[in-house]
């Protein structure tokens, strides 16, 4: 990949209920692009990946707990999707201000599917344009926030994308975005 984010620290912040592939792929493509990922959690251990919501997958690592880190050990993150991560995100006010701690910081956030919720949850959406999962797009226009139906947008380091179909442009747009 001819983008490069050697040196570049990327937070994925994820929990119970994570769509999987929400989380390997873009942790692949900036890892390949020369980043560290890093898996932030709710609590140290091991948190529960599913396929399509129903269907356990793996489980994975947690790096670090999010009530110990902030936006300045990070250069970029990452929200995967699945209904029951965000879910469990949000109603986490480490998880919670750590998202909009991130998105205020101007720094750059990719956020796939549902992930959206948590960003509702930390009201930072105000005056953005994103895409998200068809069922939180009324979330994202009540909490102010406009929402079209492509496969990525880019709002200012912002990058959305609608599902699992969406992770090739996703993923190519977080890695050109967090090179910058």
């Amino acid at each position: 990949m001819a983008t490069s984010l050697k040196g570049r620290r990327v937070a994925i912040l994820a929990a119970d209920g994570v769509e999987q592939v929400e989380l390997v792929e873009p942790r692949k493509a900036v890892t390949d692009a020369g980043a560290t990922a890093e898996v932030v959690s709710l609590e140290s251990g091991e948190i529960q990946a599913m396929n399509g919501d129903i269907d356990k997958a793996d489980k994975f690592t947690v790096d670090r707990v999010v009530k110990d880190v902030t936006v300045d050990d990070f250069d970029a993150l990452v929200l995967p999707g699945g209904t029951m991560n965000p879910d469990n995100l949000r109603a986490d006010e480490n998880a919670v201000r750590f998202v909009r701690d991130f998105v205020n910081s101007g720094k750059p956030v990719g956020v796939i599917c549902h992930g959206p919720w948590t960003l509702v949850e930390a009201d930072v959406v105000r005056g953005r344009t994103l895409t998200s999962y068809p069922s939180v797009r009324t979330d994202i226009r009540n909490a102010g926030g406009t929402v079209v139906d492509q496969e990525v947008v880019n709002d200012n380091g912002l990058i959305s994308s609608r599902n699992p179909d969406d992770l090739p442009a996703f993923c190519a747009a977080i890695v050109t975005e967090f090179a910058r």
